[in-house]
Protein backbone atom coordinates (compact mmCIF):
# COMPACT_ATOMS: atom_id res chain seq x y z
CA UNK A 1 0.00 0.00 0.00
CA UNK A 2 1.06 3.44 -0.82
CA UNK A 3 2.20 5.94 2.33
CA UNK A 4 -0.23 8.23 1.54
CA UNK A 5 -3.04 6.10 1.60
CA UNK A 6 -1.91 4.32 4.51
CA UNK A 7 -1.29 8.12 6.21
CA UNK A 8 -4.84 8.61 5.07
CA UNK A 9 -6.48 5.78 6.30
CA UNK A 10 -4.41 5.66 9.37
CA UNK A 11 -5.84 9.23 10.33
CA UNK A 12 -9.56 8.28 9.29
CA UNK A 13 -9.34 5.22 11.82
CA UNK A 14 -8.10 7.91 14.67
CA UNK A 15 -11.08 10.02 13.53
CA UNK A 16 -13.46 7.35 14.45
CA UNK A 17 -12.28 7.11 18.11
CA UNK A 18 -11.95 10.54 18.79
CA UNK A 19 -9.06 11.09 18.63
CA UNK A 20 -7.99 14.64 19.46
CA UNK A 21 -5.25 17.01 17.70
CA UNK A 22 -4.08 14.96 14.76
CA UNK A 23 -0.48 15.55 13.97
CA UNK A 24 1.10 14.07 10.42
CA UNK A 25 4.98 15.09 10.34
CA UNK A 26 7.24 13.70 7.09
CA UNK A 27 10.62 13.00 8.45
CA UNK A 28 12.41 11.02 5.50
CA UNK A 29 14.67 13.68 5.31
CA UNK A 30 15.47 13.58 8.69
CA UNK A 31 15.62 9.96 9.44
CA UNK A 32 15.89 6.28 7.35
CA UNK A 33 14.04 4.47 9.99
CA UNK A 34 10.05 5.53 8.50
CA UNK A 35 8.93 8.29 6.56
CA UNK A 36 6.15 9.77 8.11
CA UNK A 37 4.80 9.94 12.02
CA UNK A 38 1.21 10.43 13.45
CA UNK A 39 1.33 12.24 17.10
CA UNK A 40 -2.84 12.47 18.29
CA UNK A 41 -3.90 13.01 21.66
CA UNK A 42 -6.24 10.57 23.72
CA UNK A 43 -8.20 12.27 26.54
CA UNK A 44 -7.91 8.78 28.94
CA UNK A 45 -5.82 5.45 28.96
CA UNK A 46 -9.33 3.15 27.89
CA UNK A 47 -9.26 6.02 24.66
CA UNK A 48 -6.04 5.34 24.11
CA UNK A 49 -6.40 1.42 24.05
CA UNK A 50 -9.29 2.44 21.70
CA UNK A 51 -7.44 4.13 19.40
CA UNK A 52 -4.50 1.56 19.46
CA UNK A 53 -6.80 -1.44 18.86
CA UNK A 54 -9.11 0.86 16.42
CA UNK A 55 -6.33 1.45 14.54
CA UNK A 56 -4.67 -2.05 14.11
CA UNK A 57 -7.58 -3.31 13.21
CA UNK A 58 -8.16 -1.09 10.11
CA UNK A 59 -4.87 -1.35 8.91
CA UNK A 60 -4.47 -4.88 9.19
CA UNK A 61 -7.57 -5.22 7.04
CA UNK A 62 -5.82 -2.87 4.23
CA UNK A 63 -3.37 -5.44 4.41
CA UNK A 64 -0.60 -3.43 6.15
CA UNK A 65 1.70 -5.14 8.38
CA UNK A 66 1.71 -3.85 12.17
CA UNK A 67 5.93 -3.97 12.81
CA UNK A 68 5.13 -3.90 16.46
CA UNK A 69 3.33 -1.76 19.39
CA UNK A 70 4.38 -0.60 22.70
CA UNK A 71 2.75 0.72 25.54
CA UNK A 72 -0.94 -0.72 25.51
CA UNK A 73 -0.02 -1.94 29.26
CA UNK A 74 0.18 1.53 30.66
CA UNK A 75 -1.75 2.97 27.57
CA UNK A 76 -0.37 7.12 28.34
CA UNK A 77 1.75 6.86 25.12
CA UNK A 78 1.24 4.17 22.62
CA UNK A 79 3.44 3.81 19.72
CA UNK A 80 2.02 1.71 16.95
CA UNK A 81 4.70 1.01 14.20
CA UNK A 82 3.26 0.39 10.72
CA UNK A 83 7.14 0.68 8.72
CA UNK A 84 7.34 3.68 7.02
CA UNK A 85 4.69 5.44 8.99
CA UNK A 86 4.62 5.76 13.25
CA UNK A 87 1.82 6.70 15.19
CA UNK A 88 2.70 7.69 18.96
CA UNK A 89 -1.24 7.83 20.61
CA UNK A 90 -0.51 10.01 23.89
CA UNK A 91 -2.18 11.86 27.11
CA UNK A 92 -1.92 15.49 26.62
CA UNK A 93 -0.21 15.92 29.46
CA UNK A 94 2.40 13.40 27.93
CA UNK A 95 2.02 15.06 24.70
CA UNK A 96 2.85 18.28 26.09
CA UNK A 97 6.02 17.18 28.13
CA UNK A 98 7.88 15.16 25.20
CA UNK A 99 6.50 17.86 22.64
CA UNK A 100 7.39 15.65 19.51
CA UNK A 101 6.09 17.89 17.14
CA UNK A 102 8.89 20.44 17.95
CA UNK A 103 11.19 17.34 18.21
CA UNK A 104 10.72 15.90 14.47
CA UNK A 105 10.09 19.60 13.12
CA UNK A 106 12.57 20.91 10.24
CA UNK A 107 15.50 22.96 12.09
CA UNK A 108 14.90 26.77 10.71
CA UNK A 109 16.94 27.99 7.81
CA UNK A 110 19.39 30.72 8.74
CA UNK A 111 20.37 33.43 6.49
CA UNK A 112 23.37 34.66 6.53
CA UNK A 113 23.40 38.34 6.29
CA UNK A 114 25.71 39.69 3.06
CA UNK A 115 26.61 42.89 4.78
CA UNK A 116 29.49 43.54 7.08
CA UNK A 117 29.30 44.73 10.41
CA UNK A 118 31.53 47.88 11.38
CA UNK A 119 34.73 47.06 13.26
CA UNK A 120 34.99 48.31 16.49
CA UNK A 121 38.29 50.16 17.75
Amino acid sequence: MRLDKLTQAAVTALEDIKGRDIAVLDVKKMTALFDKIIVVSADSTRQGKALSGHLQEKMKALGARVVSVEGERVGEWILVDLGFLVVHIMQPAIRRHYNLEELWAPPPRVRRSRTKDAAVR
